[in-house]
């Protein structure tokens, strides 16, 4: 079980996020987690939202560069120790996590993991009983 994670490309210039934003809120898509990296020249924009296929098509139309990643989205306690246990299984199979980031609604934490074989971890995590939300459970949120 896993969840698509648009990838956004952004022009390193004031605003373009803030037109990204625009785009979405426009669309009714909802932003349920994002991530921010920089380098020199340009942003990535990595996000959960509630609606990828429909975010992708939309953003595509108004210019922005756009990719469509399977990750794992696990929910933990949110508690000292969670996400060092699910770390822990990856770490005894020598999976090794390319990206994360993290978030919490409420008494829950969230997790969003990419890895080079997505469908492994999440077959692995299911077995140690780690609870994964699917794409339904997200539009939930």
């Amino acid at each position: 079980m896993h969840i698509q994670q648009l990838s956004v490309f952004l022009e390193d210039r004031s605003g373009r996020l803030t037109e990204l934003t625009r785009i979405l809120a426009e669309n009714d898509i909802n932003i349920i987690a994002l991530n921010v990296a920089e380098t020199t020249d340009y942003g990535i924009v990595r996000m959960v939202v509630g609606r990828p296929q429909l975010a992708k098509e939309t953003l595509e139309r108004e210019g922005f560069s756009i990719g469509l990643t399977d990750v794992a989205c696990v929910n933990m306690a949110d508690e000292p120790g969670s996400l060092y246990k699910i770390l822990k299984i990856l770490a005894e199979k020598e999976v090794n996590v390319d990206y994360m980031y993290a978030f919490s609604n409420d008494d829950v934490a969230l997790g969003v993991i990419r890895t080079e074989n997505i469908t492994e971890v999440t077959k692995l995590l299911k077995e140690k009983g780690i609870t994964l939300l699917s794409q339904n459970d997200i539009y939930q949120l």
